[in-house]
């Protein structure tokens, strides 16, 4: 009796274990019958789409596919390497973008605020005009005229030649030609006794000594 008992006792342990299996198998067995239906579904649709593509699929493109992705491993290896870069690249520039982006609008803005682009706009028309109102010979002379301009302002900025050019445009302001007489060979006599001429004459007298050391040739270029 306790043999049979024992028995009896295992077979009931064998149950209570298997019978969890037994519910997942028949939970799988639901499952399936559940999916089943969704499963032939799917396979009618991709059997519809192949069936679309079946013209414009071959095996042999795919084969073809396969051999090139395999030959251009290493070109591909470098692409991504280079896609990884300019990502990575991207990010670090992204924050300088944002802040720089904003300050060069507004540096435009003020440009434009302040005219700049008109101008440049206005040069450019220049530009047109001299185009048609000029040939490219005569643009070139003019370039050379423009150099030589550019030189003579240059001397200009001497300190010397300043303190001349100022005497100068002084003497319409210092000098009342309305009150000039006549004056004879007496008259000059008389007037170089006069210190003021005689510095004038001085001055006079420079001049001449260097205006003496330029000479115009017969082809009008001055030598010196």
């Amino acid at each position: 009796m306790d043999r049979e008992q024992l028995i009896l006792d295992r077979l009931e342990r064998i149950e209570a274990q298997l019978a969890p299996l037994s519910e997942s198998a028949r939970s799988t067995a639901e499952f399936k019958e559940d999916i089943r239906p969704l499963v032939n579904l799917a396979c009618q649709s991709l059997v519809r789409e192949l069936g679309t593509m079946e013209t414009r699929f071959q095996l042999e493109d795919l084969l073809r596919l396969v051999k090139t992705t395999f030959k251009n491993t290493r070109n591909l290896t470098y692409l991504l390497d280079t896609l990884e870069s300019a990502t990575d690249f991207a990010l670090t520039i992204e924050p300088l973008l944002k802040s720089s982006i904003p300050a060069l609008i507004h540096h435009l803005d003020e440009l434009e605020q302040k005219g700049v682009f008109r101008i440049i706009e206005a040069m450019m028309g220049v530009r047109a005009k001299l185009a048609s109102a000029y040939s490219p010979e005569d643009i070139d002379q003019i370039g050379d005229g423009l150099v030589v301009l550019f030189g003579l302002a240059k001397k200009l900025g001497h300190p010397r030649t300043r303190a001349f050019i100022e005497v100068v445009t002084d003497f319409p302001s210092e000098v009342d030609l309305s009150q000039c007489k006549p004056v004879g060979p007496m008259g000059l006599i008389s007037a170089i006794r006069c210190s003021e001429v005689q510095d004038g004459l001085g001055v006079i007298v420079e001049l001449t000594k260097a205006i003496a050391k330029v000479k115009v040739p017969n082809n009008g270029a001055i030598e010196q």
